[in-house]
């Protein structure tokens, strides 16, 4: 089980100077975020610099995190344009890939594998591939909707499978085998976490007590997960399953069930398990519903078709996972930065709104790439004649030290970013 950031070990293969107390530089991690469907045409939008940026509506659950971030507007891409429904504009949102129809899978490697592949070596768990939707197999205008269920994929012709389980997530994270029924791995650790307590200062040995407590919180999560709450979107024929629940289930509450997979992606980054995350809220083209918001009359896809209050809750809720997300990393402090500061997590959709205009992409980008990015700003690229999405991914792959001379349509990275 992998340890937190401490000032008393050397970690991250660092070795601490001669005479020196142990110290380290936290690496850089990636997490991407999305969600389906785009948002509310009226309310997402940002101005202004730091902590005076106005936020529209959508983007006010990360109010607290204007300083951290970078607001991006204006970036498309091309081959999206093509198709103009979900399946061709989602399959290559992280690759810029054309992508084949007429029955055949074709894409691009997108920006979170390339990287696993270049930087994933140094953790147990190369890229974490976290879903809270299941993926959607059948065909919509001649395009797979496989492309609306993944935006990972491993090569061109293979999507990433998703992980939408929590207890399988957490077993992949922290256990050499996934498998059921086996005991607590924090039982399975005590006595070495023990043993290292009696090694590590004072602060130390309350952080590493904090974040035992934090694994076991997530631990009783998983185990009462799907006891509670409504199902959601397309209902069938029976209002109650008709045989016991299966104790590691997907959680029945979509609120909770992403919470818990929120838990995770922070845990995965906490303990350097990983370094990069792909997490989809949901498919685009969805068929979640929000009960617990008092949205339960309509799925996500047709809800997104118009501007309505519920439509702005729903949105509400996605940057509110975002946000939850992003506090939790913010609280985490490795050395003189948070684990927020030592991320990228960009957080974007396949359309600007749920009409399919895919001529401008909305993207937030939160945190500081180990110090890379500097953050409280807005950035308009709609009027600049090279505003590909791609030139914002060489930036990122730059900031983890990966350079490539091209990545999908882009050839250069964007100077501002």
């Amino acid at each position: 089980m992998s340890l937190p950031w401490m000032e008393s070990l050397a970690v991250w293969g660092d070795a601490p100077p001669s005479g020196a107390k142990p110290a380290s530089e936290a690496p850089v991690r990636l997490a991407v975020l999305f969600s389906g469907n785009g948002f509310h045409s009226k309310e997402w939008c940002a101005k202004g610099e730091g902590k005076n940026m106005e936020l529209g509506k959508v983007l006010a659950p990360l109010t607290d995190f204007r300083e951290k971030m970078l607001f991006i507007k204006g970036l498309y891409n091309e081959e999206a344009l093509k198709g103009n429904i979900h399946s061709s504009q989602t399959g290559n949102l992280l690759s810029g890939a054309p992508l084949a129809s007429g029955g055949e899978i074709r894409s691009g490697t997108s920006i979170d594998q390339l990287l696993a592949q270049r930087y994933g070596h140094s953790t147990k768990v190369p890229s974490l591939v976290l879903g809270c939707e299941k993926s959607n197999p059948s065909v919509h205008k001649n395009y797979s909707m496989l492309y609306s269920s993944h935006i990972s994929w491993t090569s061109p012709t293979t999507p990433t499978p998703l992980e939408i389980y929590p207890a399988l997530a957490f077993d992949r994270l922290f256990k050499d085998e996934v498998s059921q029924g086996d005991k607590s791995v924090l039982d399975a650790v005590l006595r070495d976490a023990k043993d290292l307590r009696r090694r590590i200062s004072v602060n130390d040995q309350r952080k590493l007590d904090e974040y035992l407590d934090s694994v076991r919180e997530v631990e009783q999560r998983i185990q009462n997960a799907g006891k509670k709450g409504e199902l959601q979107g397309w209902r069938p024929s029976l209002a109650k399953p008709n045989m016991q629940r299966p104790a590691d289930g997907i959680p029945q509450d979509i609120s909770e069930h992403m919470r818990l997979i929120c838990d995770l992606l922070v845990l995965g980054f906490q303990t350097d398990t990983t370094r990069i995350c792909t997490l989809k809220l949901n498919n685009d083209h969805s068929s979640l519903r929000f009960p617990h918001l008092g949205v339960d009359y309509m799925i996500h896809h047709l809800l997104s078709h118009s501007d309505t209050a519920d439509w702005l809750k729903v949105n509400q809720f996605f940057l509110e996972q975002v946000a939850y997300i992003a506090r939790k990393l913010d609280a985490i402090q490795e050395g003189p930065r948070t684990a927020l500061d030592n991320t990228m997590l960009m957080y974007c959709s396949s359309m600007l709104t749920g009409s399919h205009d895919a001529t401008q992409l909305p993207v937030v980008l939160l945190g500081g790439a180990g110090g890379r990015i500097q953050g409280g700003r807005v950035l308009d690229y709609k009027d600049k004649p090279q505003r590909q999405m791609c030139r914002l991914y060489l930036s990122m792959m730059d900031k983890m030290s990966v350079r490539l001379p091209k990545f999908g349509d882009a050839t250069e990275p964007l100077a501002e970013v």
